[in-house]
């Protein structure tokens, strides 16, 4: 189920959601990310994120693949290691799926090929080992990922952009999607592949699986609802795609406690996921000038970094001891800041808030400096950006292929845009010609 939030969903959204011209280059960015995280995932990133312990930010590069490894059962649960692999990996392919939101319509997609096995490697495992695996962040209330995927997408997203600079200004003004319906449709996907992104992560069917699911599409329809009456009240229109927002950024919320919160409070987290990020975006953004000079294409900083940020410290407000116990097997965790007030327990209670707050900077300084520097790197090898000329034309030019390939009028093939490709210098031809 969560796999299938990538491709298909994802991809459809993506595909879907961005200007015609650029609806097979979106939708790509996320197939190929899919398929090279894998590759990754098992040679070498999922023993750093979960393996031996190396220092305390990172576990040892090795790889997950012999049998002897992946047919053993997994840690304290019922499940083969092969199952925790796969599930972990799609995790961190969906991670810098929601990445490339922030970098639509304008990103070299052979700097993209770099960058994806960099960022897994050198950003995602620290986040995912430091607070999941045995690193020093393990205190933190992190349920499915509220910081290790949804933060760090969200920062992570926005520092490439910075770096790889805006869209064609044509596009940036005026970028409407391609096809509300097929985005529904992806939107789909993501929701209800949800169900096994929260209800997943303890690894058996309980009794907090049946409430991590419930509390996300709780939370999640709160959201939606919000955000739509915002935009009603504001703006005198339903705008779908603002639902479509507001429903990511319940999703987004939600996930950090979604078994270890009651279902009234993952209705609180909703009304607070559909407004806060609202206001950040639509108001926020449009009147600093730090975030307009930051080109995130889908918006990916609110819906993924705000929401991300907002859920981990609503769990660490709303966490119920009892239901931390069941999850985590231990009492290390928690109280939540508001069950410490009514246990007479306060001083655990800051101390947790203070344990999310520190997990929250960790994980923004830490993705800021790692994706800064990997697009440093990989802008020595390749152009970050796409040419002018490129940008004005988009599919055609990057993929020589387009998502509505409508021609007539006799011709018998489509017309193709008759360029040389703009490949690396390492592997490029020799065509004869200079560029």
């Amino acid at each position: 189920m969560v796999g299938l939030q990538s491709v298909p969903g994802l991809v459809i959204l993506y595909g879907s959601m961005v200007k015609k011209k650029w609806a097979v280059n979106s939708a790509f960015m996320a197939l190929y990310a899919f398929a090279a995280v894998l590759i990754c995932w098992v040679l070498w990133a999922h023993r750093m994120a979960f393996g031996t312990h190396l220092i305390s930010i990172i576990g040892k590069p090795e790889q997950a693949m012999t049998q002897d490894f992946l047919l053993t059962k997994h840690s304290n649960y019922y499940i083969p290691t092969a199952d925790y692999v796969f599930y972990q990996f799609a995790f961190a392919a969906i991670t810098v799926i929601l990445l490339a939101g922030s970098l639509l319509g304008r990103m070299n997609f052979y700097a993209w090929m770099l960058f994806v096995p960099l960022w897994i490697t050198f950003s995602y495992t620290v986040g995912a080992y430091s607070i999941w695996g045995s690193g020093f962040l393990e205190s933190i209330i992190d349920f499915s990922g509220g910081y290790v995927i949804h933060l760090s997408s969200g920062v992570a997203g926005f520092t490439a952009a910075y770096w790889v600079g805006p869209r064609h200004s044509q596009d940036r003004q005026h970028f409407p999607p391609n096809n509300i319906i097929h985005m529904l449709g992806g939107a789909g996907f993501l929701w209800m592949g949800w169900t096994g992104f929260n209800g997943g992560s303890p690894l058996a069917s309980d009794l907090i699986t049946s409430l991590a699911i419930l509390n996300t599409h709780l939370c999640t329809a709160t959201s939606l609802l919000v955000w739509l009456s915002m935009d009603m009240i504001f703006y005198n229109k339903s705008s779908v795609i603002g639902a479509v927002q507001g429903m990511i950024t319940g999703l987004v919320c939600i996930t950090p406690g979604a078994g270890i919160v009651e279902s009234w409070a993952a209705i609180l987290m909703g009304i607070s996921s559909g407004s806060i990020p609202w206001f950040t975006m639509m108001v926020l953004h449009k009147k600093s000038a730090f975030f307009q000079k930051v080109d995130d294409t889908l918006g990916v900083f609110h819906t993924h970094a705000v929401a991300g940020l907002l859920g981990g410290i609503l769990s660490g407000f709303f966490a119920k001891p009892k239901l931390l116990r069941m999850f985590y097997g231990s009492d290390k965790y928690g109280p939540g800041f508001l069950y410490s007030i009514i246990d007479g327990d306060i001083k655990r209670g800051i101390r947790q808030m203070i344990y999310q707050l520190l997990g929250a900077a960790f994980i923004t300084i830490w993705n800021v400096t790692a994706t800064s520097l990997i697009c440093i790197f990989v802008s020595r090898i390749v152009e970050l950006r796409l040419h002018e000329d490129d940008l004005e034309i988009g599919d055609d030019a990057v993929h020589g292929e387009e998502a509505y390939a409508l021609w007539g009028d006799g011709e018998r093939d489509p017309p193709r845009f008759n360029r040389t490709p703009k490949i690396p210098s390492f592997c490029r031809r020799q065509y004869g010609t200079t560029q």
